[in-house]
């Protein structure tokens, strides 16, 4: 290992160092590409300032506050700094509970006009929308459930909240709502801003392009307010934003004064991969990384397959033996355990893995797309945390973990119930075993039920805490099939259908229509359980053997565009007049997502191009230049 590559950017390190001086504190922003051992830096700048600065801290009280993206990243960072006391770590969500909790009233408030101001939307899409119809079924209910909640806001002496949980019970916040309401605060309340400053004198923010931009920028404010006390340090790539709720342009978004130390070696990946990584992002910013001398050379091939072959699985296989006679490496030809499998494009894995119809409706949902891609939130707990976790120690007749699950969450045997029943406990033993059972039954009948009908079995039998946003679906519909008249349904009835997509009460309806079957799919696939993973679930992660697999076919263009990328199909009018006004585009995004797939190889890299036309595809990337005439292939 060259010790010189090791010190190449040695003076974005001395640059962080210099910034978090607590007499001096200054602001930064580390560019850190892929592989520049970004959370090296982060762990050997905290060490210096606990070694030089440490004493200080403990006799304030005062801590460096790090926030990462993952519980994993959260456990690592920690691990490394050997649990030091003076340093606080956490998550985003657990970071902005330690900065509210507490303040209920101010809460309280909070969530009253929120709660009203959704009723007042409603309401208002009710007025608009078709009467009798199924979306209007759902505002209804939705109305009938946001004003409940509203009305029992003042019995609440305390609010609640995990960041790792589902918070369904009458005084738990929801994620999102810790997040926004973190944000206001932030910028209504001076005492929060001090509160802030006093306790985290240095706050360093790790991936900090896909931070909420409503907490971003509360914290730029702070940070501008307070710059002679406070250093914010945001570190991370704005190529490799992945979640729509990141600020966009965070980069520009910079003040002059702040310093802007970069990384520029890649510690990671092959030379060729490094030289494919850099044209991919040339037209984005121009950032350019640099290999090891110790690198090896590394292999890439792009392979241009029909999007009208039969049977892709069986492509792919000849595409990783290839692979392996090119590179000679036959750990290519071994299967797909030593193979890392890219898909660019989560509707193109809910496909081939067997959730599309579960994970359609619910990621077509703006509002809700991150946490139902990190598989968070209330409505989506339920499944993946009581009722699969229920049915898998069922089904593995382990009643003792069954016993557990139930005993952890389940109204049934809520101590204050067990309690009331005194020497009738028996009875509601047997309800809860009963419950169990009949679960296990439905689950397994020969007919799949769909999720719908899981959901209205578990609110039926009591067995668990039904959500808010799912209890619209626990009993039967009470209008006619939307668009079974003429006239008033029909251009209507299309508008307001396409209304209820767009909407999480929509997305709900039409994703508990799915098999149950396809939410134990989906939730093996955003734990990285399934043998395709997410580009979430693999940033800042590496591996020998990557194969990228890239289809507008299947993928369905859904905010993404290869072709457009590829330059195999012209850029919309959309995308022209999104250029123009500075606006991301679904090129821009495109790029993000191809360069956190291909820059995960540590030896060779695959990319497996379905295209309706190979010979205009290949001849558009030779064009490109970012594959050579003879790393291109045709296969099929």
């Amino acid at each position: 290992m060259s010790v010189a590559d090791d010190q190449f950017d040695a003076e974005a390190d001395e640059i962080i160092h210099a910034c978090l001086n607590l007499e001096k504190p200054k602001s930064f922003f580390l560019y850190a590409g892929a592989g520049s051992g970004k959370t090296r830096s982060l762990v050997e700048a905290i060490r210096k300032v606990c070694r030089e600065q440490g004493r200080r801290l403990s006799l304030t009280g005062q801590k460096i506050g790090v926030i990462t993206y993952t519980n994993a990243a959260c456990d690592e960072i920690k691990q490394r700094l050997e649990f030091d006391p003076r340093v606080e770590v956490s998550t985003i969500h657990a970071f902005a509970w330690s900065l509210i909790a507490g303040y209920d009233a101010d809460i309280r408030q909070w969530l009253a006009a929120r709660l009203l101001q959704d009723v007042a939307e409603l309401e208002e899409a009710q007025a608009k929308g078709r009467r009798n119809s199924k979306a209007a079924t759902d505002r209804a209910r939705s109305i009938e459930s946001k004003l409940r909640r509203y009305a029992g806001l003042d019995s609440i002496t305390r609010f609640v909240y995990s960041p790792t949980g589902d918070n369904r019970t009458r005084d738990a916040l929801s994620h999102a709502e810790v997040i926004a309401m973190t944000a206001d605060f932030l910028g209504t309340k001076p005492g929060l801003r001090r509160l802030l400053i006093t306790r985290f004198p240095i706050l360093l923010i790790d991936e900090s392009q896909d931070t909420s931009r409503r907490l971003m920028d509360a914290l730029l404010d702070v940070e501008a307010a307070y710059r002679d006390a406070f250093c914010l340090g945001l570190l991370g790539d704005t190529m490799q934003r992945i979640y729509a709720d990141g600020k966009d342009r965070l980069a520009e978004a910079i003040p002059d004064a702040w310093a802007k130390p970069r990384k520029r070696m890649n510690h990671r990946c092959p030379t060729r991969v490094i030289a494919l990584i850099n044209k991919i992002r040339r037209d984005e910013d121009g950032e350019e990384q640099q290999p090891r001398s110790d690198a090896g050379p590394g292999v890439v091939r792009l392979f241009v397959v029909p999007q009208s072959i039969a049977d892709k699985a069986v492509a792919e296989a000849a595409i990783a033996a290839r692979m392996g006679e090119i590179t000679g490496d036959q750990n290519w030809a071994a299967g797909s355990e030593a193979i890392k499998t890219l898909a660019l494009e989560h509707m193109m894995s809910a496909r081939r893995f067997g959730f599309e119809q579960f994970f359609e409706p619910l990621y077509a949902v703006e509002r809700i797309r991150t946490s139902f891609l990190e598989g968070t939130g209330a409505g989506i707990g339920l499944f993946t945390r009581e009722i699969l976790p229920l049915v898998t120690s069922m089904r593995a007749s382990d009643r003792f973990a069954a016993a557990a699950v139930v005993r952890r969450t389940s109204p049934l045997l809520e101590r204050k119930a067990l309690e009331a029943a005194g020497n009738k406990q028996a009875e509601i033993l047997g309800k809860a075993r009963a419950a169990c059972d009949g679960l296990l039954a439905l689950v397994s009948a020969n007919e799949k039920p769909t999720a719908r009908a899981v959901l209205r079995y578990v609110a039926e039998t009591g067995l668990f805490t039904i959500p808010d946003v799912l209890a619209p679906f626990t009993v039967a519909d009470e209008v006619a099939p939307e668009g079974d008249a003429e006239g008033e349904a029909g251009e209507e009835a299309s508008e307001e259908q396409e209304v209820n997509r767009k909407s999480e009460l929509g997305g709900w309806r039409l994703a508990l229509d799915a098999p149950f079957d396809q939410i134990e799919k989906y939730d093996r696939y955003v734990r990285g359980a399934s043998q395709f993973d997410t580009h979430q679930g693999v940033k800042g992660l590496e591996f020998p053997r990557v194969m990228v697999i890239v289809s507008d076919d299947e993928a369905r263009g859904f905010m993404f565009a290869y072709d457009k990328l590829f330059g195999a199909r012209e850029k919309s009018k959309t995308d022209l007049e999104n250029e123009a006004a500075g606006k991301e585009t679904t090129i821009d995004r495109t790029r993000r997502l191809f360069y956190v797939t291909c820059s995960r190889a540590e030896e060779s890299l695959a990319v497996v191009y379905y295209t309706a036309d190979p010979a205009l595809a290949r001849d558009s990337m030779i064009r490109q230049g970012w594959f050579e005439p003879d790393e291109i292939e045709f296969i099929g």
